[in-house]
C-alpha cells in the first residue's frame, strides 16, 4: 500500500495486462483493420509500427512516469509536479475519460445484444435478419439504455473492488481470454482460401499505393490506439511500484496492443479475401461491418461459425470492458485522491454522472429526434457522434500535446533521469527526451492542425 491507503499492482504483469486492456479496445477490432484496408495494407502498417515505436512508446512512458512519480491520479499529479496552472492538463484528461466512457458504454452494450443473438442462432439455427434490423435496434431507446446500464454495472463493480481486488484480477482473466479467442479466430480463418492474399496485403509494403493522408492516419491511429492523452496511463501508473521499470512496463503494453491489432487485421483480411464479393462491400461503416456483416458471414461462409459467432462477441465485450474499467478508474481515482472519498462513494458518484451522458448518447441513435439531430460539428449528427468527434479530434490530441510539453520541458532532464533510474544520461535516454520534447509534440500538433483544416480522426 502507498500513502492514503492506495493500492499497488500486485506484479508488473498485473499492470501490463490492465494497461494493455485499456489500450486494446473496440478500435483494435474494427478501426485498425478498416484503416489498413482503406490505405492499401502493408505500407500503412509499416508507418503505423514506426509511429508506435517512435511516438507511442515515448508518450506512454511519459504518462506512466507522471503517475508513478506522484502516486496520484492526473489532476493532483499535475498540480503536485507543476503547480495549479498545470492542473488543467489533468482536468482535461479526466473530462476526456468521462466523455469517451459515456458513449463507449453504449457501443459496448451492442456486443451483449450480438452475443445473445448469435447464441440463439447457434442453438436454433441461423435466420437472416430482416432489412433494417440493426437500425431498428439502434432506435429502440429502452433496449439501448438497458444494455448500456448492464455494461455500466459490470464496469462499476470491477472499479469498486479497487486495483488489486478488482481491476488486476479482472484483467488477468479478461486479457488471456481475449487473446485465446482472438488466436482461435485467426487459426480458424487460416483454413480459408484468402490467407495468403491477406498476409501479403498486410505485410508487404508498397508505398506507391499509400495515399498521402495515410501517413497522417497511421500516426493518428498509433496515438489513439494506445489510450494516450486521456490520463488512463497516468492513473494506472500511479499504482506502479517504484522498483518497476517504466520502459519495460510501457514496452510490454505497446507490444501486446500491437499484436492484438495485427491479429485482428489478419483475421479480418483473410475473411475479406475468402468471401466472394465481400471486397466490394467494405465501406466507411466500420460498425456495420462489425455488427451486421460479420455475424452473417460466421453462419453462412465460415467454418465453425456456430462456435465462432458467440465467441467473437465475447471477444468484443472483453475488449470493451477492459477499456471501460480504465476509463472508470480515471474519474474515480480523482475523487479518491482530490477529495479523500471512499472508493465506494467515488465509484457510485462518477458512474452516475457518466451514465447520464450514456443515456443521452443512447437516445441519440434514433429514439429521440432532438438528441439525434444535435450537432456541434459539420457532418456529425447526434450526441454520440458529437462526443466521439470531440474526444478523438480535440480532447485527446490536445491532452497528448500538453503532456509532452510538461514532461519534456517542465519536469526537466534531472527529474526524468531519476524516475527512469539513471545516474547519468545515455544514448537511449537522450533519444527519448528529444522525442518527447520535439518529435512527439510536433507530430501531435500536425494532427491538431489537420483537424482544424477539416480532417476527422473519429
Amino acid at each position: 500500500m502507498t500513502h492514503s491507503g492506495r493500492d499497488n499492482w500486485g506484479s508488473r504483469i498485473g499492470f501490463v495486462l490492465a494497461a494493455a486492456g485499456s489500450a486494446v479496445g473496440l478500435g483494435n477490432l474494427w478501426k485498425f483493420p478498416y484503416l489498413t484496408w482503406d490505405n492499401n495494407g502493408g505500407a500503412f502498417v509499416l508507418v503505423y509500427l514506426l509511429a508506435v515505436v517512435i511516438i507511442g512508446l515515448p508518450l506512454m512512458m511519459s504518462e506512466i512516469l507522471v503517475g508513478r512519480s506522484t502516486q496520484l491520479s492526473p489532476v493532483p499529479a499535475f498540480t503536485k509536479l507543476g503547480g495549479r496552472r498545470w492542473s488543467g492538463v489533468g482536468w482535461l484528461g479526466v473530462a476526456s475519460g468521462a466523455v469517451i466512457q459515456s458513449y463507449y458504454m453504449v457501443i459496448a452494450g451492442w456486443s451483449l445484444r450480438s452475443f445473445v443473438q448469435c447464441l440463439g442462432w447457434s442453438i436454433k439455427g441461423y435466420v437472416t435478419p430482416a432489412d433494417g434490423d440493426f437500425d431498428a435496434f439502434l432506435s429502440n431507446g429502452s433496449l439501448q439504455i438497458g444494455l448500456t446500464l448492464l455494461f455500466t454495472l459490470f464496469t462499476a463493480i470491477i472499479v469498486y473492488r479497487g486495483i488489486g481486488g478488482g481491476i488486476e484480477k479482472a484483467t488477468k482473466v479478461l486479457m488471456p481470454a481475449l487473446l485465446a479467442i482472438l488466436l482461435y479466430l485467426v487459426f480458424t480463418t487460416f483454413t480459408m482460401e484468402g490467407r495468403n492474399e491477406a498476409l501479403a496485403k498486410i505485410f508487404i509494403p508498397d508505398f506507391s499505393k499509400l495515399p498521402r493522408e495515410g501517413f497522417l492516419e497511421a500516426v493518428g491511429q498509433a496515438f489513439f490506439s494506445l489510450s494516450l492523452g486521456l490520463g488512463a496511463m497516468i492513473a494506472y501508473g500511479s499504482y506502479l511500484g517504484k522498483k518497476e521499470s517504466i520502459f519495460k512496463s510501457a514496452l510490454w503494453v505497446v507490444v501486446l496492443d500491437t499484436i492484438v491489432a495485427l491479429l485482428c487485421c489478419i483475421a479480418m483480411f483473410t475473411i475479406i479475401y475468402s468471401v466472394p464479393g465481400l471486397q466490394n462491400r467494405i465501406s466507411g461503416s466500420t460498425i456495420g461491418m462489425l455488427f451486421i456483416t460479420l455475424p452473417d458471414l460466421f453462419y453462412t461462409k465460415m467454418p465453425g461459425g456456430i462456435l465462432l459467432g458467440p465467441l467473437f462477441f465475447v471477444l468484443v465485450a472483453f475488449a470493451a470492458l477492459s477499456s471501460t474499467i480504465s476509463l472508470g478508474e480515471v474519474t474515480t481515482s480523482l475523487l479518491i485522491d482530490q477529495k479523500g472519498w471512499r472508493r465506494s462513494h467515488a465509484t457510485l458518484a462518477t458512474t452516475s454522472v457518466v451514465f447520464i451522458g450514456s443515456i443521452l448518447a443512447a437516445l441519440s441513435l434514433g429514439a429521440s429526434g432532438i438528441l439525434s439531430s444535435f450537432s456541434l460539428f459539420e457532418g456529425k449528427e447526434g450526441v454520440l457522434s458529437t462526443l466521439d468527434h470531440l474526444a478523438a479530434n480535440w480532447m485527446l490530441p490536445t491532452g497528448g500535446f500538453l503532456i509532452t510539453l510538461f514532461v519534456g520541458w517542465k519536469l526537466g532532464r534531472k527529474f526524468c533521469m531519476d524516475e527512469l533510474g539513471l545516474e547519468k544520461p545515455n544514448l537511449a535516454f537522450t533519444v527519448w527526451l528529444w522525442i518527447v520534447r520535439v518529435v512527439a509534440p510536433a507530430a501531435v500538433l500536425i494532427l491538431l492542425i489537420n483537424v482544424i483544416m477539416g480532417k476527422d480522426f473519429s
